[in-house]
């Protein structure tokens, strides 16, 4: 396991019914204005066609589109996030309407998986984020455990993964929430 990585798994290790993966330290990034969809298309990305839909790209790394003209990038563990870092350090201000977001410091990020999430996600949250109402690729833009959160869906129906967005000045709290909600899933 990695320096940017801590997992908590709650549960026989065989069945993991509900794994959390912090990747707070893990390069992403965001991207905002009319000519921003024409920049990340430039740079080699495959993205969303509506707001609230997510793409996962060749290498790992996943697009989310957040509304008709914002992105967040978000970084792949198989690089360490190191492609999303050097779109943030590549991106120059000129004359196009596209505006980089540093989203380093302003939001932390988990990763929750396993068999009991959807219930695990309705413990924290009032949006049914089941599969048949949250496939994958699908982003919520809700709240959960009482502070405002981005959802997005990465996972298949064989292992339901979502990546949690919030400020990272909660993110000692809303790992606590989280952690929480987690061991009534215990054995």
């Amino acid at each position: 396991m990695s320096s940017l990585q801590t997992e908590t798994y709650i549960g026989r290790p065989a069945l993991h019914p509900c794994v959390l993966l912090d990747l707070t330290d893990v390069p992403r990034v965001g991207f905002r204005g009319p000519q921003s969809a024409q920049y990340l298309h430039q740079r080699g990305f495959t993205l969303p066609d509506v707001p609230n839909r997510a793409v996962t790209q060749a290498d790992g790394s996943h697009v989310a589109r957040l509304s008709q003209t914002e992105y967040f990038l978000l970084g792949s563990l198989a690089d360490q996030g190191q492609r999303i870092a050097d779109e943030e350090a590549r991106w120059e201000l000129d004359h196009s309407p596209n505006y980089l977001l540093p989203r380093q410091d302003s939001h932390a990020w988990i990763q929750l998986s396993g068999s009991q999430l959807p219930a695990l996600m309705a413990k924290l949250c009032g949006v049914d984020l089941r599969a048949e109402a949250f496939g994958a690729g699908a982003v919520a833009q809700t709240s959960a455990a009482r502070i405002n959160v981005i959802v997005v869906n990465v996972g298949g129906a064989d292992v339901p993964t979502f990546h949690v967005l919030f400020d990272r000045a909660s993110h000692e709290y809303f790992l606590a929430a989280v952690q929480d909600a987690m061991s009534e899933f215990a054995e």
